[in-house]
């Protein structure tokens, strides 16, 4: 006898995943979730996979990927294939850009650095400078 799986209704999975019912909804209207159902009244039901995938869409946001891509790997888990290889490119090409912005982090750092060391040396008011400071480039 093959046993049936719990599902869950949309309200109990936000719950247990901390994902709130909207959230939940648009990820299902993505494709990111396919619900198994519905209740008689109208309830979107979950198979215990849904956990999992909310659980991997939120870490890996947190690790700036965007709901696209995050849709493409699951949709290559859903042909049955680890998407790790297509992960490992795109965390490989987030840390290019991190580094880039770092980059560009750095040297606005230094302008304002600049600008800020010659504030005691501010010309007297003029009325077509708003702050000389910021003009001064």
């Amino acid at each position: 006898m093959l046993v049936q799986e719990q599902l869950k209704q949309i309200g109990t999975v936000a719950k247990e995943s901390g994902v709130p019912i909207k959230t939940i909804r648009y990820y299902e209207e993505l494709g990111l979730l396919k619900a198994s159902g519905r209740t008689e009244g109208g309830f979107r039901l979950f198979d215990s996979d849904t956990l999992s995938r909310l659980n991997f869409i939120k870490r890996a946001q947190s690790l700036g990927l965007t709901l696209l891509e995050i849709k493409e790997f699951l949709n290559v888990h859903d042909q049955g294939e680890l998407p790790c290889e297509h992960v490992k490119a795109k965390l490989q090409d987030k840390l290019v850009a991190i580094d880039e912005q770092i980059q560009q982090l750095l040297i606005l750092k230094l302008e304002l650095e600049g600008l800020l060391s010659g504030w005691e040396t501010i010309p007297e008011s003029s009325e077509q400078t708003i702050c000389p400071i910021i003009e001064q480039a």
